[in-house]
């Protein structure tokens, strides 16, 4: 079956290109996954908030090892981009990743966490800021992000890497206390990414709201 229209980026594009390091604030970056990053990995998902809203832990370093692997790999075939969020000193801050890659479309996720000692220091809106800047320059027109209504701090994020709240998809994601209503927030290649003046951050941002 032929496509009527062109792909926004050429499958095999991606693959071709080597996983850049994109520089952040006091030396900080984001880099490629690394073997020697699967104790930290590990450590990560034994925090309790990184296991709610990611629904998953790692049991062992040999399992951290192979999820790093997994990412290694689903860049060369294009299916996620992963990168780990590292400190000058090469302590693990966190991980940004764009997921579910929409090469007709160039629509990505972002998906994104910080260890515990990271948080409240800007490090996520800083590498969500940085991977958009990045995937936009390779071609994608698209680029959203969703959380459940429940975690106003990954909204917060949202709003300050410019990314516009869109609505909420009611139940859309299982969690380990049962199905949750996610916001979405989106960017889009060349748009302003401010919210709209009249739209309130703290209501935003406040307790869960639904929408009919």
């Amino acid at each position: 079956m032929a496509e009527l229209a062109p792909y926004t980026i050429t499958p095999g594009t991606l693959a071709e290109l080597a996983q850049p390091t994109l520089p952040l604030t006091d030396g900080a970056t984001m880099r490629p996954w690394r073997d020697t990053d699967a104790v930290a990995l590990q450590a990560a998902y034994a925090d309790p908030d990184i296991q709610r809203w990611h629904v998953r832990r790692i049991d062992s370093p040999d399992e951290a090892r192979g999820m790093i692997a997994g990412w290694q790999r689903a860049w060369a075939q294009e299916r996620r981009l992963e990168w780990a969020v590292a400190a000058a000193d090469g302590t693990l801050l966190g991980r940004l990743a764009l997921k579910d890659l929409e090469l007709f479309d160039g629509v990505a996720e972002i998906a994104y966490w910080t260890v515990p000692a990271a948080r409240g220091r800007g490090v996520a809106p800083q590498a969500v800021t940085a991977s958009s800047a990045w995937a936009f320059d390779a071609g994608f027109r698209r680029l959203e992000l969703e959380h459940s209504t429940l975690n106003p701090a990954s909204c917060r994020v949202a709003e300050k890497a410019g990314f516009v709240w869109e609505g909420t998809r009611r139940g859309a994601a299982r969690h380990a206390d049962g199905h949750h209503d996610m916001h979405v927030h989106a960017r889009l290649a060349g748009a302003e990414g401010a919210l709209p003046l009249e739209t309130s951050v703290s209501s935003l941002c406040g307790p869960a709201r639904r929408r009919n």
